[in-house]
C-alpha cells in the first residue's frame, strides 16, 4: 500500500467512526425526547457511516460509483424530510 492509501484508509476509517458517535448521541436525544427528528438525524449519520464503510471497500479508482452517491443521497434527503417534518408539526413534536 502505498503511503497516500493507508492516510485515505484512516482518514475514512476516522470519519465513520465519528459519524458512528454522532449517529449514537442523536439515538440518545430521542430516546429522551421521543422527537422524531432525533431520530431520522441518527439514522442519517448511520447512512454517511455505512458510505465511509463502501469507501473503504473500494478500489480508490472507483470510488466515484454511483452506490456511494445513492447512500450519501438517501442520508441527505432523511436529515431533509426530518426538517420538514419537525417544521410542519411545530417546536416540540
Amino acid at each position: 500500500m502505498t503511503q497516500n492509501l493507508v492516510l485515505n484508509a484512516a482518514l475514512s476509517g476516522g470519519i465513520a467512526v465519528t459519524f458512528g458517535i454522532i449517529g449514537v448521541c442523536f439515538i440518545r436525544f430521542w430516546r429522551r425526547s421521543r422527537i422524531k427528528l432525533f431520530l431520522l438525524f441518527a439514522i442519517a449519520f448511520f447512512l454517511l457511516t455505512a458510505e465511509r464503510m463502501v469507501l473503504l471497500l473500494v478500489d480508490p479508482n472507483n470510488e466515484f460509483a454511483f452506490y456511494i452517491y445513492v447512500i450519501r443521497l438517501a442520508a441527505f434527503l432523511t436529515i431533509i424530510i426530518g426538517i420538514i417534518g419537525q417544521n410542519r408539526r411545530g417546536p416540540g413534536s
